[in-house]
């Protein structure tokens, strides 16, 4: 077994994989695993994995709206939703359980990294399935705000439809001949100076949807590293955020049947201030 997980871990220094099965940290549904165990076919093991070491997103978490069911959140860009990869700690929903002190938190939905605005956490695990089960009907309309260059010849508003595909292990999405799967209203709500701020409402929600659908009208968003080529920023990079912000969500309670629309209280750096957006760390 000790051979098996050190190919299967690749990333875990074989030594700590040793030191674990020493400690009895790796176990089965019997208990702790010998360092000798036999590989067992079909067999399942659980560890707890060392978490890595995280750099502090510096950024506030803003509070919306909190209640005994829901709590809606103004999530700033650079911070994951929920634990992923190499971002543990420093996500919205191990941040918010421990300020809070709210251990059952859970999200009905999520947003990019790098994308910042609203998100509803699910306050009452008894209520979590009525209110994720929105998101996953697609009953929640959704408005975003984007900052992008102005193009005087295109038409808008319009609504953009394609075929979008990711693939595991690559890190841009792409669109493809084939029945679209993305829809995404676009407007422009104003202009001025080259730049133009546009309200985006997605009808569908696939993986950076709004950025590729900005990106092929030939106006992507301010700040984008993936589109229209991937640029290498280190994750610290705090600089130059993406331009995108999610901005409301309406629905109509599934508890109360009350309709409630919550509204963001961000705003998008390039739009008010360029200079700020472009020299030192913004949210």
């Amino acid at each position: 077994m000790r051979d098996h997980l050190v190919e299967r871990l690749p990333r875990v220094d074989p030594a700590r994989i040793d030191e674990m099965l020493r400690a009895g940290e790796i176990v089965d549904l019997v208990g702790p695993l010998a360092p000798d165990a036999p590989f067992v076919p079909g067999g399942a093991v659980w560890f707890h994995r060392d978490l890595p070491v995280e750099q502090d997103v510096p950024f506030e978490i803003g509070i919306v709206h909190r209640d005994d069911d829901i709590l809606v959140v103004d999530k700033p860009h650079f911070l994951a939703t929920i634990p992923r990869g190499q971002h543990i700690l420093q996500t919205a929903l191990v941040r918010l359980r421990r300020e809070l002190d709210l251990p059952d938190l859970i999200p009905a939905h999520r947003l990019d990294r790098v994308t910042a605005g609203l998100v509803l956490f699910v306050v009452n695990p008894a209520a979590r399935g009525a209110y994720q089960t929105m998101f996953h009907r697609r009953t929640v309309r959704k408005e975003y705000e984007a900052v992008a260059p102005y193009d005087p010849a295109l038409e808008l508003p319009r609504t953009v439809r394609s075929r979008i595909i990711k693939e595991k292990q690559v890190l841009a999405a792409q669109e493809v001949d084939g029945e679209p799967n993305a829809e995404t209203e676009v407007e422009l709500v104003e202009h001025r100076d080259g730049l133009g701020r546009y309200r985006l409402r997605p009808h569908t929600g696939r993986t950076h949807q709004l950025r590729l659908h900005m990106n092929s009208l030939g106006v992507p968003i301010l700040g984008d590293d993936f589109y229209p080529a991937i640029t290498d920023k280190s994750v610290d990079d705090y600089t130059r955020p993406l331009q995108l912000l999610a901005a409301s969500l309406e629905f109509t309670d599934p508890i109360s049947g009350q309709p409630r629309r919550f509204e963001t209280r961000r705003s998008l750096r390039a739009w008010t201030d360029l200079s700020g957006w472009s020299g030192s760390a913004v949210e």
